[in-house]
């Protein structure tokens, strides 16, 4: 069987994920647009029995059946020639466009499906793989992990014919990409797309540049290839396993190839981007209605993003081991435990404290500027997202408490704390760089960078260190900065000056927000289709004037990010009543617009001042409670797989209440 690198019930690691009924019959107050383009994407089309991918091969009936659905349901087939001049700006597509795209190249489909889409007059996009094309009659091609007869895949003749009947457009799905790499110490097989190969003899990874030529040199190859046979130069690239990236995808581009096509979620705005569209993937279950089910949901924009998340605060610190062997059972354990548990959502650790004072000393991905303690993030992140259920993966990370080695000069650009007067003051308590320095910033930028171009994952969450206090900024550079902008640097008279200080104290929450911002656009680089989320401090939704105090501000974040966290810990702020301060907190949130649908509530799994697990009971009913008042995502922190805390069959069963269906 071929790898095709996602779980076959769900496709958690692609985000592809089926969208229900009952979430379009809500979507009551949300309005479909028609002119948003669907892209629909088969593989086999067979009646045969034994299809070379059962799960994704459909019969010859079913596909005339979905054909004739979209056409009396009043949807139009689009041409890759009408999406070039839509996006140019000279051809309006028709209402509810669809395009029909076909991977990988199989002989049936020249048998099965051609006749149907000439009889329909139906324009398809067909993307083949080069080397599964270059084998002679009586050879065998080498398909994932198998080898299968030459017979099972197209000839050139027959792709020819096809192209020359003006209804199939050849794509390039590769020449030699749809296939896994090792990219991990471990052994990880992932897709060769997007993927740095580790070479085990050298212990290093591909090179940027040998990266960047590797993939060049494979889509220009099956561009040749075709040119050869008298094929048109492709002008759609469709990702293997819908893996890609924004390097990918200008490569593509300069080949000539302007339009690139995933396995994302969500809507086609044909006038903002050819580059990365997305796609329902059919599957051999898959009916006319669950398509349109589908296609409505995508339309009025309705995403992953929609759907409530029940999140594990994953440490990999629990996980490491200089023991390779013990650190393997320990990632099993944790696997154990998030298929018991049955979360959606995972925050993953990608840093270290081994001196647990607040600051990463280091990190678990190969980066420039700080030391690895272990190259672990890959290994676990990529088996929570293959081997469990999963949907969306986010890398845990600081934005500025980095101690980095003192060699680096960055090192000296941390944050510059006043005294305060009054030793009861707040007092963030940890080393940060200083988000005013440019040299900070650059290493900080080179971090996130290296993290994004070493994993896959879906979202990054940002640490509870994106926060200032009203006695911090006061180093050279922040001052310099307070200076430009117009703002008084005699800080102990802002303190004193309310309207001064809140102007202060929004420069610096703009500052913290902007360059969270900014390192989100360094990862999206990798993973282009990348979510926000930022811990967030109790108080600061608990009472409006803390925000002086953390430069963190709920109305903004709200704004700015995808997703709030917050740190709804009544242990940890000591809380006398802890009733009233979760439904303040939910109070509080449901005062601003999509405010419950951005945030999260983060419950405490552990009471730091006594050290002592908070009862699994205890977090079930306040999630319960959570749940009445209207919440819907709900995360907790940490998870202790060797102490089996929280207890996944209680956690389970209050996790369940919530459905796992979109909320429009």
């Amino acid at each position: 069987m071929v790898t095709r690198f996602f779980k076959p019930a769900v496709l958690a690691c692609l985000s592809v994920l089926a969208m229900s009924v009952s979430a379009v019959v809500q979507a009551e107050t949300t309005v479909a647009d028609p002119s948003t383009l669907t892209i629909i994407g088969y593989h086999e089309i067979t009646d045969k029995k034994d299809a070379l991918i059962p799960q994704y091969a459909i019969t010859p009936q079913q596909f005339q059946q979905q054909i004739l659905w979209l056409k009396k349901n009043g949807y139009n087939f689009v041409s890759v020639d009408q999406l070039i001049k839509a996006h140019s700006g000279t051809y309006k597509l028709p209402s509810k466009p669809v395009m029909i795209t076909v991977d990988d190249g199989y002989q049936s489909f020249y048998k099965s499906a051609y006749p149907i889409v000439k009889a329909n007059k139906v324009p398809v996009v067909l993307a083949v793989v080069g080397k599964w094309l270059e084998p002679k009659e009586n050879q065998k091609v080498q398909f994932g992990d198998e080898v299968i007869k030459r017979s099972e895949i197209l000839s050139w003749s027959e792709i020819k014919e096809m192209q020359d009947s003006g209804f199939v457009e050849i794509g390039s799905h590769s020449y030699d990409l749809h296939h896994g790499v090792v990219g991990n110490p471990q052994g990880n097989s992932e897709p060769a797309a997007t993927t740095r190969i580790y070479d085990k003899k050298t212990k290093t990874y591909e090179s940027d540049k040998a990266y960047a030529a590797r993939i060049y040199n494979d889509l220009k190859k099956n561009n040749d290839a075709m040119k050869a046979h008298g094929i048109r130069s492709p002008r759609v690239m469709v990702w293997p396993y819908g893996r890609y990236n924004m390097q990918t995808v200008d490569i593509a581009k300069k080949l000539g190839m302007p339009i690139t096509i995933t396995l994302d979620d969500g809507a086609n705005n044909v006038k903002q981007s050819l580059g990365h569209l997305n796609r329902i993937l059919i599957e051999n279950s898959t009916s006319p209605s669950d398509i349109g089910d589908d296609i409505r949901t995508r339309s009025m924009g309705l995403t992953d993003n929609n759907r409530p998340q029940k999140i594990m605060h994953v440490d990999i610190d629990y996980i490491y081991d200089k023991d390779p062997v013990q650190q393997e059972k320990n990632l099993g354990l944790l696997l154990d435990r998030i298929i018991a548990m049955k979360v959606n959502t995972v925050y993953l650790q990608a840093f270290s404290d081994p001196d647990a004072d607040g600051s990463a000393d280091m990190v678990y991905f190969p980066n420039r500027y700080i030391p690895m303690r272990a190259d672990l993030f890959n290994r676990v992140a990529w088996q929570i997202q293959s081997r469990t259920q999963v949907t969306r993966l986010y890398a845990w990370m600081p934005l500025m408490a980095w101690d980095l080695p003192k060699s680096n000069p960055a090192s000296k650009h941390v944050v510059v704390t006043q005294q305060a007067k009054n030793t009861d003051h707040l007092n963030m308590g940890y080393k940060r760089l200083s988000p005013y320095s440019p040299e900070a910033r650059n290493v900080i930028k080179g971090i996130y960078q290296d993290l994004g171009k070493s994993s896959t994952f879906n979202g990054i969450l940002f640490h509870d260190d994106t926060t200032l206090s009203d006695y911090e900024d006061a180093s050279p550079d922040a001052l310099a900065a307070y200076k430009k902008a117009g703002l008084s640097t005699n800080l102990e008279a802002v303190r004193k000056d309310d309207k001064a200080l809140s102007k202060w104290t929004a420069f610096k929450t703009k500052t913290i927000d902007d360059l969270a911002m900014q390192m989100a656009g360094e990862l999206r680089l990798y993973q282009p289709y990348l979510v926000t989320a930022r811990n967030m401090y109790a108080q600061v939704a608990l009472n409006p004037y803390s925000e002086n105090w953390y430069s963190q501000s709920l109305e903004q974040s709200l704004k700015r990010y995808d997703f709030t966290a917050i740190m709804a810990m009544p242990y940890m702020e000591q809380a006398p009543d802890k009733d009233k301060f979760y439904s303040d907190i939910v109070n509080r949130v449901k005062k601003y617009p999509q405010g419950i649908k951005k945030t999260v509530f983060e419950l405490q799994a552990l009471n730091w001042r006594t050290n002592q697990p908070v009862p699994s009971e205890e977090m079930a009913d306040t999630i319960k409670s959570l749940y009445k008042q209207g919440a819907m995502h709900v995360a907790y922190y940490p998870d202790d797989p060797f102490k089996n805390h929280p207890d996944p069959k209680v956690m389970r069963q209050v996790f369940d209440l919530q459905p796992n269906r979109l909320i429009p």
